[in-house]
């Protein structure tokens, strides 16, 4: 006997088949059908921006925006300020990328500017990053400073730990790579 709300359709384990048909039918209308030369100039985008194809039509899809540029952690970059040297297959990445915008963020005790001077004319600017324990309101505006005139939602945060993740929210970032998986393992 069917209860109150109950709409007199097939039963939840009748007709799996056929529910399982209408849902794919239904997701595949909403996907969009790109034209084949729009999928191409995306590919060759994704490849400008170091990113494969999947990640970067995610951060599309989810933004709705391209990736205009990429903010770095230095913690991502592996620059210390024991070690303010950028490591070789970083200093390559970034030298690779082409037509966007190249941030970094300082981890103290690491300065904006030794951060600078550890990739010349890799980054395009550098400031310190949001203090670990400062709060939600000091970290987003330390975020927008570092951004400038860029909507958050146009850059992609490359970083290394679950409190850089964090920022994206901050920021409202288009998203959250991790280093290793953008500069590959090692």
């Amino acid at each position: 006997m069917s209860g109150i709300g109950h709409n007199r359709g097939p039963g939840l384990t009748e007709g799996t088949g056929w529910r399982l048909h209408c849902w794919q039918k239904a997701r595949a209308d909403l996907l969009p059908h790109l034209p084949l030369e729009v999928l191409r100039l995306r590919v060759r985008r994704a490849q400008e921006l170091g990113l494969d194809y999947r990640t970067y039509a995610s951060v599309r899809a989810a933004t709705g925006h391209d990736v205009v540029a990429f903010l770095f952690s230095s913690n991502a970059l592996r620059v210390l300020a024991q070690r303010p040297a950028l490591p070789q297959d970083r200093a390559a990445k970034l030298a690779a990328l082409l037509n966007c915008g190249r941030l970094a963020l300082a981890q103290a005790p690491l300065t904006p500017q030794g951060l600078l001077a550890a990739a010349p004319a890799l980054i395009d600017a550098a400031h310190a990053a949001p203090a670990a324990l400062g709060s939600f309101a000091q970290t987003r505006d330390g975020l927008r400073a570092a951004l400038g005139r860029l909507p958050g939602d146009t850059v992609l945060l490359v970083g290394d730990t679950a409190l850089e993740q964090d920022w994206c929210v901050a920021g409202r970032l288009a998203g959250y790579l991790p280093a290793d998986r953008y500069f590959g393992q090692g």
